[in-house]
């Protein structure tokens, strides 16, 4: 049982994301590392995925390079999140047994009934994926005898809900979007033909690389969105000093000494993603505000956090303004007042950003 204090726990995260020194240089190994980008298409000041690559990459990081390793089928788009293809393989044997349905529970086996409650639109899409190809939603037909009912903003979205599960069940994937609007194909036209690996062997391999990605994390935690927070027996036990429970930690970021520096994160970077455990570990109070009446924001609508060394210091409030040709700074908000150097290293990095988004710097009022 490995014994840590706050400030090794965090070392260590910041290291497994690709956030210390000396910088990354290729984009394929980040994205590998880091075993996922999340598509976020709010652009207040870029994309999220450009925003995480460009934290870890700097100024030489262009978003077009993103876009060619994603039109060669290098990086793949599955469940909203762009992962490296040959990780496919690991998601494989869970789409198979969405598509038998026999070991489904609860909502999964839900949804897999409404799939066979239409089969004739299941089966409509397919023949026209497989006569035409990649093809977007709004040109496949509707021919659902049994709409798909939500009280939000899916309700009778037949076919874009039809599509997600058809997803799940490894039938249609993602081919490229064209406008960021999202194509469809066939699978098997898409993903890799790689062996499929066990369910049981997936599972555990995917635990290990997203314990390698994140450093330290809990054996188990309530599952939120698509990627879980937990990474089940993968690495070795550990426990924080100050914080309860199990944690498990990859063993391969211990004894390496630290060097940080400073970053400006996408509100959804995976370093700040899991709020629970970034609070346990960094003792950072933070929400993305986007959606929060404005005179409810603490920090502004699409505010970044600040990471200096092992520590998350304050939020950048910050428009890009690209009609006006401005990268707008509203507020530095500090959570302690920052030092002369600290200060120095903060308004470079916002120069470093607003130099990349060839926007000129404007200090707002």
């Amino acid at each position: 049982m490995h014994q840590l204090s706050r400030t090794d726990a965090r070392r260590i995260a910041v290291r497994a994301q690709m956030l210390d020194t000396p910088r990354p240089t290729d984009l394929l190994d980040v994205v590998r590392r880091l075993t996922l980008l999340d598509i976020e298409p709010t652009a207040a000041v870029a994309p999220s995925a450009d925003l995480v690559l460009w934290s870890r990459l700097g100024g030489a990081y262009e978003p077009e390079e993103l876009q060619v390793l994603l039109e060669n089928r290098v990086l793949l788009e599955l469940n909203g999140v762009i992962r490296p293809s040959e990780d496919i393989a690991l998601y494989r044997a869970k789409m198979d047994e969405s598509q038998r349905g026999d070991t489904l529970t609860g909502w999964r086996k839900s949804r897999n009934e409404w799939v066979l409650a239409n089969k004739v639109c299941h089966r409509d899409i397919l023949r026209r994926l497989a006569a035409d190809g990649p093809t977007a939603t709004r040109d496949l037909p509707d021919t659902c005898a049994v709409p798909w009912k939500s009280t939000g903003w899916t309700n009778n979205r037949n076919v874009s809900q039809m599509l997600e599960l058809m997803v799940a069940r490894g039938e249609v994937a993602v081919a490229g979007r064209r406008g960021g609007e999202r194509l469809w194909d066939l699978a098997g036209r898409v993903y890799p033909d790689d062996p499929l690996v066990p369910a049981d062997e997936a599972r555990r391999r995917r635990n290990e690389l997203r314990l390698q990605s994140l450093g330290i994390a809990r054996a188990r935690a309530t599952q939120t969105g698509i990627e879980p927070p937990d990474v089940g027996e993968a690495g070795e036990p550990a426990v924080i000093e100050g914080v309860k429970g199990e944690w498990r930690i990859d063993p391969a970021y211990l004894g390496q000494p630290f060097s940080g520096r400073t970053a400006l994160l996408s509100p959804i970077d995976r370093l700040v993603y899991d709020r629970k455990r970034m609070a346990e570990l960094f003792e950072f109070d933070y929400q993305l505000e986007m959606y929060k009446p404005v005179a409810k924001r603490r920090w502004g609508y699409y505010a970044l956090p600040i990471l200096h060394g092992d520590r998350l210091i304050g939020k950048l409030d910050a428009t890009a303004d690209r009609k006006a040709g401005v990268f707008r700074i509203n507020a530095v908000h500090q959570d302690a007042p920052f030092t002369k150097a600290v200060k120095a290293a903060v308004d470079q990095e916002i120069a470093d950003l607003a130099h990349w988004l060839h926007l000129d710097l404007e200090l707002a009022g």
